[in-house]
């Protein structure tokens, strides 16, 4: 089977592609997932829109302290981007996680989230960052947290008509700290048994004046770890208060049984892993 490929070089030109062909389209960029999924039958679109021709969706820039990233930047650009090293070096480091060069040489930031894989690396990094995406349609544009971003396994809240434009990470707060910690049982280019993304900030006598966590391949979506949160800021962070909190992330948590372990396996994992994750930060290991 084989379809009609496409390649605009405007937004507006990939949004008439979509109005045009409708449910018989499907957008690409760095193709990763598609091709996958299309050898393997999953997806049989007969027109495919490729995005990679449209510079308005590429580059990394800064913005108020924070980055806009180009929905068509690549995982390996933004490995090796020095903007987002002066931003957040574990926004690097978590990206740099992913797959290997190969991969990450093709896959782009933006397919990666409209992919909605619950394993990836990405979302939780970026959830625990305060991160948000722009969608486009002809309508205009409408900005999508990306912890509300992700509604079920490969499934999203864009609309059929909308595009993913672009990232935005908002400022840091001067002493914000921010880790990614990925549970491998096996090869380092694998998806993790479970991920942990944490970013916190102390405030000067010791208590925690914020703190962001999320987990990736703990249920149908990345988690964001909402009970964890809310059990740590304001709290001073002794390990016993660490402990009692990272607890707590098995009631925001849905984990599944699959090949990388059981849903109990990974609930044990999600807590093991919160708890050295939020450790590290406080004892400023990031």
């Amino acid at each position: 089977m084989t379809y009609d490929y496409h390649e605009p070089e405007s937004v507006r030109e990939a949004l008439d592609l979509l109005t045009r062909h409708g449910e018989d389209a499907h957008l690409v960029a760095g193709a990763t997932a598609f091709t996958l999924l299309w050898r393997q039958g999953l997806l049989r679109p007969g027109h495919v829109i490729g995005l990679r021709r449209i510079a308005a969706l590429g580059g990394i820039t800064s913005a108020g302290g924070g980055l806009v990233v180009g929905a068509t930047v690549t995982h390996r650009a933004i490995e090796r981007s020095a903007d987002v090293a002066r931003y957040c070096p574990a926004l690097t480091r978590t990206f740099a996680s992913v797959a290997t060069v190969r991969v990450r040489n093709q896959a782009t930031v933006g397919g990666n989230l409209a992919h909605a894989d619950p394993a990836q690396d990405p979302p939780p990094m970026l959830i625990a960052l305060g991160a948000s995406v722009v969608a486009t349609s002809a309508a205009g544009e409408r900005t999508i947290p990306v912890d509300e971003l992700f509604v079920d396994v490969f499934t999203t809240s864009l609309r059929a008509d909308e595009i993913l434009t672009s990232v935005r990470l908002p400022a840091l707060a001067p002493g914000t700290r921010a880790t990614y910690l990925k549970f491998l049982p096996q090869t380092a280019d694998d998806y993790a048994t479970v991920s942990v993304a944490a970013a916190l900030r102390l405030a000067e006598d010791g208590t925690v004046a914020d703190a962001r966590i999320a987990l990736g391949a703990c249920g149908p979506t990345p988690v964001h770890a909402r009970t964890v949160e809310t059990a740590l800021n304001g709290a001073r962070p002794d390990a016993r208060r660490i402990a009692d909190a990272a607890a707590r992330v098995d009631v925001d948590i849905e984990p599944f049984d699959d090949v990388r372990g059981s849903a109990a396996y990974k609930r044990d994992m999600a807590r093991v892993w919160t708890e050295r994750a939020i450790t590290s930060l406080v004892e400023g290991r990031s």
